[in-house]
C-alpha cells in the first residue's frame, strides 16, 4: 500500500488501518487467531495498528502487544485513553493522575518503550484541557509518546486543543479519530475543515458504518454471530425506521458500486479514503476470514463520476443516524 501523511507528525502511515477493537471478549477470545491476524495484516502491507485501553479492559492491547513483539519497528502503534476502564469512575478522564497512569499501564500490555500516537478517546467535561495538554506534552518530551491526537472530538473542541496547546507553546495535536462513512457524512460540516486547517490528520473509524457497508445486513441479518445481533441494544439494526432508511442507502450504494465495477466495501473504502485530509480508515474484522476478506477489497481510487452519484443518495454533512457520529 503507497503511504499517507499523518497531519505534522511526519509520520508515514498505510492509508488501511488495522483496529483492534475486537480482539478478545467484545469480540474473538481466541488470541491465537489474532495474533494471525496481525500477521496476515503486517503482510499485506498494514503499518497503522490502533487499540485502545478500554478494549476488553487492556486485553485488546495485550494481544496486540504479543502481536508485535519481533516486530514494533515495522509499526505505527496508536492506543487511547479516557473511556472508563472496566467501568471504573476512578480509572478514566484526562486528568494528569489518569493519564500518567494509564499511560504505564498501556506501554506494559504493548511492551513497548513508546506509543507512536496517543490520543484522547472522547473528551472529557471535567478537566481543563490546558491540564491534559500539559501531560501529553511531557509525555512527549519524556519519549514515552511521538504524538498526540484526539478521537470524535467537535470542531469546537478541536480548536481549543489547538488554540490551547499554541498558548501553552506545547506540542500541537497531529491526529482526530472520528467516525466518517458514506452513511456518517457528519464530519464534512465542520470537522474535516479544522483539520485540513490545522495539518491534523484524520484516521477514520467506522468506514463500514458497523458493518451496513459490506452489505451483510442485506442478506444474513438473522445470523446471530453478525455484530447486530451481538450488539442489538447499541445497534441501530433495532430500530426498523433506521433499518429500511439503510436498507434503502445501501442498495442505491450498491448500485453505484456495480456501475464503476466495484464490490460495496470497494465503494466505502474509497469513499472516506478519497478526501485528501483523511490519512487512514480504520477496519475492525472480527475474524482472519473477514480480515482477508477486506484486504481483498483493497483501498481503490473513488471513480470521478461516484461522488456524485453518492452524494444523491447521503448528502454530504448527513449522518443517516444520528447516533453515528459517535
Amino acid at each position: 500500500m503507497e503511504s499517507r501523511r499523518l497531519g505534522r507528525s511526519g509520520l508515514e502511515v498505510s492509508p488501511i488501518a488495522l483496529g483492534t477493537m475486537m480482539f478478545g471478549a467484545w469480540g474473538n477470545t481466541d488470541e491465537s487467531e489474532c495474533r494471525r491476524m496481525v500477521d496476515v495484516a503486517l503482510d499485506a502491507g498494514i503499518t497503522l495498528f490502533d487499540s485502545a485501553d478500554i478494549y476488553d479492559d487492556g486485553t485488546s492491547e495485550r494481544i496486540l502487544g504479543e502481536a508485535l513483539r519481533d516486530k514494533r519497528n515495522r509499526v505505527v502503534l496508536a492506543t487511547k485513553v479516557g473511556n472508563a476502564m472496566g467501568g471504573d469512575p476512578d480509572r478514566r478522564g484526562l486528568s494528569r493522575r489518569w493519564i500518567t497512569t494509564a499511560c504505564e499501564d498501556s506501554l506494559r500490555r504493548l511492551q513497548v518503550d513508546h506509543i507512536d500516537i496517543y490520543q484522547m478517546h472522547r473528551p472529557d467535561p471535567d478537566v481543563p484541557i490546558g491540564e491534559t495538554i500539559t501531560v501529553f506534552d511531557e509525555l512527549v518530551a519524556a519519549g514515552k509518546i511521538g504524538a498526540y491526537g484526539t478521537s470524535t472530538f467537535s470542531a469546537v473542541e478541536l480548536r481549543e486543543v489547538v488554540d490551547t496547546a499554541t498558548a501553552l507553546g506545547a506540542a500541537l495535536p497531529t491526529s482526530e479519530q472520528p467516525p466518517y462513512s458514506a452513511l456518517a457524512r457528519g464530519i464534512e460540516r465542520d470537522v474535516l475543515g479544522v483539520c485540513k486547517t490545522e495539518d491534523l490528520g484524520v484516521i477514520a473509524w467506522a468506514p463500514l458504518n458497523g458493518g451496513w457497508l459490506t452489505g451483510k445486513y442485506q442478506h444474513d441479518a438473522g445470523d446471530p454471530d453478525n455484530r447486530a445481533n451481538r450488539q442489538g441494544d447499541h445497534f441501530d439494526f433495532k430500530d426498523e425506521a433506521m433499518r429500511a432508511e439503510k436498507l434503502r442507502a445501501v442498495d442505491a450504494l450498491t448500485a453505484i458500486a456495480g456501475d464503476h465495477g466495484l464490490s460495496i466495501k470497494q465503494l466505502a473504502l474509497a469513499f472516506v479514503l478519497d478526501d485528501p485530509t483523511v490519512s487512514a480508515a480504520i477496519i475492525g474484522p472480527r475474524t482472519l476470514d473477514q480480515l482477508t476478506d477486506l484486504l481483498a477489497a483493497g483501498a481503490p481510487a473513488l471513480p470521478a463520476a461516484a461522488r456524485t452519484a453518492i452524494d444523491a443518495v447521503v448528502a454530504p454533512g448527513r449522518n443517516i443516524n444520528p447516533y453515528d457520529a459517535g
